[in-house]
Protein backbone atom coordinates (compact mmCIF):
# COMPACT_ATOMS: atom_id res chain seq x y z
CA UNK A 1 0.00 0.00 0.00
CA UNK A 2 1.16 4.03 -0.75
CA UNK A 3 2.68 5.30 2.13
CA UNK A 4 2.93 9.03 1.30
CA UNK A 5 -0.43 11.32 0.66
CA UNK A 6 0.82 11.74 -3.29
CA UNK A 7 1.38 8.24 -3.62
CA UNK A 8 -2.20 7.74 -2.14
CA UNK A 9 -3.84 10.29 -4.25
CA UNK A 10 -2.16 9.06 -7.86
CA UNK A 11 -3.62 5.90 -7.09
CA UNK A 12 -7.10 7.29 -6.71
CA UNK A 13 -6.67 9.35 -10.19
CA UNK A 14 -5.14 6.21 -12.23
CA UNK A 15 -8.29 4.38 -10.92
CA UNK A 16 -10.48 7.07 -11.91
CA UNK A 17 -8.56 7.51 -15.38
CA UNK A 18 -8.76 3.77 -16.01
CA UNK A 19 -12.38 3.75 -15.59
CA UNK A 20 -13.11 6.70 -17.91
CA UNK A 21 -10.86 5.24 -20.33
CA UNK A 22 -12.45 1.08 -20.10
CA UNK A 23 -15.59 3.29 -20.89
CA UNK A 24 -14.61 5.03 -23.42
CA UNK A 25 -12.71 1.69 -25.58
CA UNK A 26 -16.29 0.24 -24.68
CA UNK A 27 -17.96 2.87 -26.57
CA UNK A 28 -16.33 3.00 -29.31
CA UNK A 29 -16.35 -1.13 -29.59
CA UNK A 30 -20.23 -0.35 -29.24
CA UNK A 31 -19.96 1.97 -32.31
CA UNK A 32 -17.79 -0.16 -34.67
CA UNK A 33 -20.01 -3.37 -33.98
CA UNK A 34 -23.34 -0.81 -35.52
CA UNK A 35 -21.04 -0.78 -38.14
CA UNK A 36 -20.48 -4.25 -38.59
CA UNK A 37 -24.14 -5.05 -38.14
CA UNK A 38 -25.25 -2.44 -41.12
CA UNK A 39 -22.46 -3.76 -43.72
CA UNK A 40 -23.36 -7.85 -42.73
CA UNK A 41 -27.09 -6.70 -43.32
CA UNK A 42 -26.20 -5.07 -46.86
CA UNK A 43 -27.55 -1.91 -45.41
CA UNK A 44 -25.57 0.99 -47.07
CA UNK A 45 -27.35 3.75 -45.65
CA UNK A 46 -27.39 2.51 -42.36
CA UNK A 47 -24.17 1.63 -42.36
CA UNK A 48 -22.94 4.97 -43.73
CA UNK A 49 -25.09 6.85 -40.78
CA UNK A 50 -23.34 3.83 -38.09
CA UNK A 51 -20.10 5.00 -39.74
CA UNK A 52 -20.60 8.78 -38.97
CA UNK A 53 -21.57 8.62 -35.86
CA UNK A 54 -18.78 6.36 -34.71
CA UNK A 55 -15.96 8.27 -36.43
CA UNK A 56 -15.80 11.18 -34.23
CA UNK A 57 -16.15 8.85 -30.93
CA UNK A 58 -13.47 6.90 -32.42
CA UNK A 59 -11.26 10.20 -32.99
CA UNK A 60 -12.13 11.21 -29.63
CA UNK A 61 -10.60 8.34 -27.90
CA UNK A 62 -7.50 8.44 -30.12
CA UNK A 63 -7.01 12.21 -28.95
CA UNK A 64 -7.29 11.36 -25.08
CA UNK A 65 -4.72 8.60 -25.65
CA UNK A 66 -6.67 6.13 -24.93
CA UNK A 67 -5.98 4.27 -28.38
CA UNK A 68 -3.32 5.23 -30.52
CA UNK A 69 -3.88 7.76 -33.47
CA UNK A 70 -2.97 5.77 -36.52
CA UNK A 71 -4.99 2.61 -35.35
CA UNK A 72 -7.97 4.46 -34.84
CA UNK A 73 -7.00 6.14 -38.58
CA UNK A 74 -6.28 2.26 -39.69
CA UNK A 75 -9.74 0.75 -38.59
CA UNK A 76 -11.45 4.14 -40.45
CA UNK A 77 -10.03 3.73 -43.00
CA UNK A 78 -10.97 0.06 -43.79
CA UNK A 79 -14.30 0.46 -42.32
CA UNK A 80 -15.11 3.21 -44.74
CA UNK A 81 -14.02 1.27 -47.28
CA UNK A 82 -15.95 -1.75 -46.30
CA UNK A 83 -19.15 0.56 -46.25
CA UNK A 84 -18.17 1.81 -49.71
CA UNK A 85 -17.99 -1.21 -51.50
CA UNK A 86 -21.64 -2.02 -50.44
CA UNK A 87 -22.74 0.13 -52.95
CA UNK A 88 -20.89 -1.67 -55.79
CA UNK A 89 -21.99 -5.16 -54.52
Amino acid sequence: MANTASARKRIRQNERRRERNVARMSRMRTFIKKIELAIQSGDKSAAAEAFKVAQPEMQRAAGKGVIAKNTVSRKLSRLSARVKALATA
